[in-house]
């Protein structure tokens, strides 16, 4: 078994990419959201990718709800992991960088910009006071979305895409997604007051926001979000990025890569 310790953003898909080319069958990462994506990232760049565990150390850690292992403890998730089964995941791509939980555009990103500036980063309570800071200075893009099974243009609070159930650790955006199911989960959230954003909130956590007027959801296997004032500003499991242009095509690729989940 080897080990190796991540030194930054980035890292950990150099490492990844390193151990499969070596002929590795199994990558574990440690870490939250942003180092399973690196390491994922690292792992799909191969032509034969390594089967992909993680232990759950960071603070959402939403991709671990997915493999059984969250809320465990290192050695438990460890543990778990020596008895868990290989299952064939999807994940999400935009241009040449891959998701493998969610990515959105909007206000999600604003919410990860305004935690990063904090000095408090640790914690679930960290995503509630970063998203109630960040609505007050927020003004909702105005977005075009296009699908095969869905069409809007209109001024947009966010649009999540997601490959998992959950974001930010504990908001249910996409309750029924399935990682498995060869789709990702769109869930547009349209311009909303203050009243209603703060309203919403608990509803989201509960996963009972699919019911208000301001929500759309659809799966689909590719959408295309343009900018029409702005440009784009998203998120990748967590991680900022600023694509050039404004438009951004976000696709699924089906079964691309092997988890461990235990049961």
């Amino acid at each position: 078994m080897d080990l190796s310790r991540t030194e930054g953003p980035g890292h950990g898909a150099e490492l990844a990419e390193r151990a499969a080319g070596a002929g590795a069958r199994y990558i574990v990462a440690v870490g939250g959201d942003g180092t399973v994506h690196d390491v994922a990232n690292g792992m799909l760049r191969c032509t034969a990718a390594p089967t992909l565990g993680v232990i759950p150390v960071g603070t959402g850690n939403d991709f671990a709800k997915l493999l059984g292992v969250y809320r465990h403890q290192p050695l438990r998730a460890v543990a778990r992991l020596v008895s868990a089964q290989a299952q064939v995941f999807d994940v999400g791509r935009v241009g040449d960088e891959y998701f493998v939980n969610s990515m959105g555009f909007g206000f999600g990103p604003e919410v990860v910009r305004v935690r990063n500036a904090s000095p408090a980063r640790s914690g679930r309570l960290s995503y509630l006071i970063a998203a109630t800071r960040a609505f007050f200075g927020f003004r909702s893009p105005l977005l075009d979305v296009r699908a095969a099974e869905h069409r809007e243009r209109g001024y947009m609070m966010m649009v999540e895409i997601c490959n998992g159930t959950t974001a930010g650790g504990a908001y249910r955006f996409a309750p029924e997604a399935d990682p498995a199911d060869g789709y990702l989960d769109v869930c547009l959230v349209r311009r909303v007051t203050p009243p209603r954003f703060l309203m919403a909130i608990p509803r989201v956590m509960r996963g009972t926001h699919t019911r208000m007027k301001e929500v759309a959801l659809f799966r689909t296997r590719e959408v295309t979000v343009r900018g029409i004032d702005t440009p784009l500003l998203l998120h990748l499991d967590g991680e900022l990025r600023n694509p050039e242009g404004h438009e951004c095509t976000v696709s699924v690729a089906a079964g691309a890569l092997n988890v461990l989940v235990a049961k």
